[in-house]
């Protein structure tokens, strides 16, 4: 389903944009909904926003955050806003925003990385991940009937990392030096241009020496030790979905969990494997800590700490997978690997995970995944929250018929 049928006709429509995914994105959206006859505003927090911002309707927020309340419910009423569309829904901004739409009959859209990687993003009403709006019991997927039987081809499933990389890197300079306009902004992660482009030297070159130094890894885990190894997914150190939906304050709290019941429970002729994620490449190393806790309890030999292995390998071959509330458990069940989620997600529904299960027992006793409830379950999805395409190519590929 596209962006234009899921949210109906537009003419006549009073649209907010809060901020959105970094680069063109909401200015291709921007463009399109004026050009089909909605008034269209957007709200910008600092010099990055308004970089990326059509200069038409756009208002720069320069409060305090102890103001910012009383100045969206004033925003949305005055103006008469229909619709809100933001990226990310526990933003500090949006939160509020999202808040107050809810109690004044204001619909709100939310985007995120696409739940069904690659090629898709994601939209859903009021927000997504554990925020997500959708059914939680198994009993409604194993009702439901797709009204479109369709299944969506995903889109651009090549690589646009140098694309957001830049614009990325251009939304931070542009904020930096920008700074004093916007005083007042708080970011929802680290907020400084050198930073950013220090990991983003950091990420480049050590995504090579990976290549090299785990050249032979894949071989090793479709050969030697398929179906003898956990695999577990370690999110990023700054991820929203950890600090928000989950009891674990830090990632090396979830490692030390994880690291210490596999150790007292699990199979002792089974490993388990760490693999970081992707954008924490050059910014956090956990294997110094991985490797530490492995050695006080003389299990070195069981423990593999992996950067830049092809993760479907992996998961084809890993016996069972361990995540907080990552989108991995999604690629985890569509391979059919029992699944346990540590936190809150919108997928951890009985007959796909071991939900309710202790991680103690998990690792002897996970529940199989049910294949036909999967199904449903990704093609409702498919229905109601993905849309094929990529935030990093501009919103090139969005009309409204």
């Amino acid at each position: 389903m596209t962006i234009e049928q899921r949210i109906g006709d537009i003419k006549d429509k009073n649209i907010l944009f809060l901020q959105g995914p970094m680069g063109k994105f909401f200015n291709k959206l921007f463009t399109i909904f004026a050009q089909n006859g909605a008034k269209v505003y957007r709200i910008g927090f600092n010099a990055g926003d308004s970089f990326f911002a059509k200069d038409q309707n756009y208002y720069p927020y320069k409060g305090k955050p102890k103001h910012w309340r009383d100045f969206i419910e004033d925003f949305l009423i005055s103006r008469n806003i229909d619709m809100i569309f933001l990226f990310g829904d526990c933003r500090f901004y949006h939160k509020h925003a999202i808040s107050i739409a809810k109690n004044t009959g204001i619909d709100v859209y939310v985007f995120e990385e696409g739940y069904l990687r690659p090629g898709f993003i994601t939209m859903e009403y009021f927000g997504v991940n554990s925020n997500s709006s959708m059914p939680k019991h198994r009993e409604f997927y194993d009702n439901y009937t797709s009204r479109t039987l369709e299944t969506f081809a995903s889109q651009h499933t090549h690589s646009t990392y140098t694309r957001m990389a830049w614009w990325a890197f251009e939304y931070y300079v542009i904020s930096d030096i920008f700074y004093f306009l916007y005083p007042h902004y708080i970011h929802h992660r680290n907020f400084t241009a050198f930073d950013e482009g220090i990991n983003g030297i950091k990420n480049f070159f050590r995504k090579y020496i990976n290549m090299l130094k785990e050249r032979n890894l894949e071989y090793m885990f479709e050969n030697k030790i398929t179906d003898k190894y956990y695999f577990v997914a370690i999110q990023t150190h700054d991820d929203f979905q950890v600090r928000t939906h989950s009891k674990f304050r830090t990632i090396e709290d979830f490692l030390q969990y994880v690291l210490l019941s596999f150790i007292k429970f699990a199979p002792k002729d089974t490993s388990i494997v760490f693999k970081h994620h992707p954008m924490d490449r050059g910014k956090k190393n956990y294997k110094p800590f991985i490797d530490r806790i492995a050695k006080e309890y003389d299990v070195e030999d069981r423990i593999i700490v992996v950067w830049d292995v092809h993760l479907p390998t992996i998961l084809r071959n890993a016996k069972a997978v361990v995540v907080i509330n990552s989108t991995v458990g999604l690629s985890a069940l569509y391979h059919a690997k029992p699944t346990i989620c540590l936190g809150k997600s919108m997928y951890d529904i009985d007959g796909l995970t071991s939900k309710g299960m202790s991680l103690d027992k998990f690792w002897t006793h996970h529940k199989p995944v049910d294949r036909d409830l999967y199904h449903k379950f990704r093609q409702y999805l498919l229905d109601k929250t993905q849309i094929p395409g990529s935030f990093y190519l501009g919103g090139d590929k969005i009309t409204f018929e």
